[in-house]
């Protein structure tokens, strides 16, 4: 399994089976959608997705399938079978590649700011995509995406999630809203005091994660 970390919360995962991209947002390269066969969205927020992105990713590729919350999904009106629904308990398959979906609800910015639905992806059994919530997968994984700011989130709950979740290593996401300065810092607040390997790849880096990839 290979994983190319795109912009902010976006990540490309390729193994020899299948490639799928999870949440193509505004802040993420154009090329990440470039031979993908699927797209995982876990919310709706802008930086996770952009419904034109996707409209023409799909006119671009026929092959291409979209797996969303029923929200996501909604505003993909008229794409018909491209676009499947999925939630909480859910669980399919991208070209063999196990996907299971666990989560609800985005975590709570300020209890003024209506919530907004939000899964998670976990891959193969592996790799586990939260969104933006601190979602705990249903089996221990290798590699946690840790959504490392956000307004939402802060250092001692990452530090605990990461703790509770035991992944072999944690893959920094959700970067857009720090300086390089607060992303060397959130770094070491986390990594000094988890177990797990804290990893904060730049835009185009790849990372081998070990097993078959094409």
């Amino acid at each position: 399994m290979r994983l190319t970390k795109f912009g902010h919360a976006c990540v490309r995962v390729e193994t020899d089976r299948a490639t799928v991209v999870i949440d193509p947002g505004a802040f993420t390269e154009e090329d990440a959608l470039r031979g993908a066969d699927a797209v995982l969205i876990t919310h709706e927020h802008f930086d996770h997705f952009v419904e034109d992105r996707l409209r023409a990713a799909v006119a671009a590729d026929p092959g291409l399938r979209i797996w969303a919350n029923r929200s996501v999904a909604g505003q993909l009106a008229g794409l018909g079978g491209r676009v499947q629904v999925v939630g909480e308990g859910d669980a399919f398959e991208v070209n063999g590649l196990g996907v299971s979906v666990h989560g609800e609800w985005h975590a709570v910015i300020h209890p003024d700011i209506p919530r907004v639905t939000n899964i998670g992806f976990l891959l193969d059994g592996r790799l586990f995509h939260p969104g933006d919530a601190l979602t705990l997968p249903p089996q221990p994984v290798e590699t946690l995406l840790l959504p490392i700011a956000a307004p939402w989130s802060k250092v001692s709950e990452l530090v605990e999630y990461v703790r509770e979740v035991a992944p072999r290593r944690a893959v920094a996401v959700h970067e857009a809203v720090l300086s390089q300065a607060g992303l060397a810092i959130h770094g070491r607040l986390i990594g000094g005091n988890v177990e797990a390997e804290i990893v904060q790849p730049v835009p185009g880096e790849q990372l081998d994660l070990g097993g078959a990839v094409a």
